[in-house]
């Protein structure tokens, strides 16, 4: 499997989440740890699947995750988010991170990967999906 290169310019929609990345973010080397990445990403694909599903979810695979280059302090995270599939209990997101440097205009696409949740009813035992109604996802 090759890498897929990044896109040049970001999504046409509301980031899911929008974050700075901080000094306490960092591994020695002064980059972004990609495990704060890989949260924030969960964090967002989270946030659409539960839209989605209308209640609480689970992170069950993170079936494909791709780095194409380091976040450093001071930049601006911007996660976007897509629902592309749906089966009886399940969602598949695709998350996008970009980063714009803290002075400039420039952005570039950083990570990308493909989550899938399961929802819960109350008891933590997976439920059907509701019925969609137009709105699928927080950023279309």
């Amino acid at each position: 499997m090759s890498p897929v290169s990044p896109s040049v310019y970001p999504p046409e929609a509301i980031p899911t989440i929008r974050v700075v990345a901080m000094p306490t973010d960092t591994n020695p080397a002064g980059d972004v740890f990609g495990g704060w990445l890989v949260s924030q990403m969960d964090l967002a694909a989270g946030t659409a699947a539960a839209f989605r599903a209308k209640g609480r979810c689970v992170t069950v695979a993170i079936d494909s995750f791709i780095f194409h280059e380091p976040v450093s302090v001071g930049d601006e995270v911007s996660i976007y988010t897509k629902v592309t599939q749906t089966g009886k209990s399940s969602i598949v997101v695709h998350v996008e991170t970009w980063r714009r440097a803290r002075n400039s205009n420039d952005r570039r696409k950083v990570t990308q990967g493909k989550f899938t949740f399961v929802a819960l009813d109350e008891n933590r035992k997976p439920r059907g999906l509701p019925p969609e109604d137009g709105f699928d996802t927080i950023t279309e």
